[in-house]
């Protein structure tokens, strides 16, 4: 298949399937840009982050947090937005707590960011003093969560799925088993963390993990009877929303372009304010027969990275198949002229000038002679 780009980003294709077994051709787009100095606009990074391949972590994979998700997820009915970043002390004065927040149109959320910290288990258990800090790395990596491995006994370990990559979890309360382990670096604004197996909300801005308690649920059941009789489509109570990586209350209706965003503590400067950009990013499939099929993509992933200086943005289109991909020989992502929309129609090679065509000439007459 030929895909063809005159966005300026990148783009790509794959195979979906919907969960009734029905294949689709899934078209995603993603451009980066430079997060902008106050009053002025966003603009197309001169480097653009490839389209990712396969999830992406801070370390091991399945021990640690997701940092990327693949980017072609074969559908999101709501868009992701999150952030990988650190919090920043505001005016670089150590502090031994700082509030951050993150805002994209109405949607906003915050937390607060502690320094680094351990359980103090005497006669109770309670968090010790936090140290103080300029700059905290955010992620699950250092929120609530993680697992009880400290007991001798395997059979007594257990995990926090909601987070199992987190940390200050214990559902044993042995004072051995506790004392001096740490706390995570982040909480609720009004649930400060005080007891190690209480059900905290894990509190981060990246993608949640695919087999986390929050999201597995999405995913459907993998049972005999599937394999039986279901094998090798998505199980009947496959839900869609799994394909969200974003934790719930970081999904929004896609974007139209022009939504404010807001970060606050979340780089050097305190606070940042720009506004998405409006970007319209047609997606025209043309079929074998000479019909075709026009569609708007939307944004569905807003990827903010303050420490870096630059937000992602991924727009996602995808058309039912009545067989297979090969009915769809070439797809247009973007804009394109007249004279290329005449071109095409008479069946001919579009040049865009005069000296496209005369190095297309020259080409031709080097291979013939």
């Amino acid at each position: 298949m030929d895909l063809l780009n005159s966005t300026g980003m990148l783009a790509g294709y794959t195979m979906g399937m919907k969960p009734d077994g029905r294949e689709m051709l899934v078209v995603a787009i993603k451009g980066t840009f430079t997060i902008p100095k106050s009053g002025e606009k966003p603009q197309l990074a001169e480097e653009q982050i490839p389209l990712i391949m396969a999830d992406t972590f801070t370390g091991e994979p399945g021990y640690s947090a997701p940092l990327y998700e693949v980017d072609y997820a074969p559908i999101r009915h709501r868009c992701d937005v999150l952030l990988n970043g650190s919090a920043y002390a505001p005016h670089s004065r150590p502090a031994r707590m700082v509030q951050v927040g993150l805002r994209v149109g109405s949607f906003i959320k915050t937390f607060n960011v502690v320094g680094e910290r351990y359980w103090d288990a005497g006669i109770s258990i309670a968090p010790g003093l936090p140290a103080e800090f300029t700059i905290m790395p955010i992620s699950y990596d250092n929120a609530f969560g993680g697992l009880d491995n400290f007991h001798e006994d395997k059979n007594k370990h257990s995990a926090y799925m909601l987070n199992p990559v987190g940390k200050g979890y214990h559902q044993r309360l042995a004072s051995e088993l506790v004392d001096g382990t740490p706390l995570p670096n982040t909480e609720e604004v009004n649930r400060p963390i005080e007891k190690p197996d209480d059900d905290y909300r894990p509190m981060a801005f990246g993608p949640v993990g695919r087999g986390w308690s929050s999201r597995l649920p999405h995913g459907g059941t993998y049972d005999q009877d599937w394999m039986d009789n279901t094998f090798p489509f998505l199980p009947a109570d496959f839900n869609e929303a799994y394909y969200q990586a974003a934790p719930e209350d970081q999904q929004i209706p896609y974007p139209q372009g022009g939504e404010e965003v807001v970060l606050v503590n979340l780089s050097p400067e305190g606070r940042i304010a720009f506004n998405l950009p409006t970007v319209e990013v047609p997606v025209v499939y043309f079929r074998k027969k000479g019909e075709r099929h026009e569609t708007q993509a939307v944004l569905d992933t807003v990827v903010i990275e303050p420490d870096k200086g630059i937000f992602s943005l991924t727009w996602r289109s995808s058309l039912p198949l009545k067989k297979n991909m090969f009915e769809i020989p070439q797809v247009l992502v973007g804009k394109m002229s007249r004279g290329w929309w005449r071109a095409r129609e008479l069946g001919k090679t579009y040049y865009p000038s005069l000296a496209h065509l005369a190095k297309a000439n020259k080409s031709e007459a080097e291979e013939d002679g």
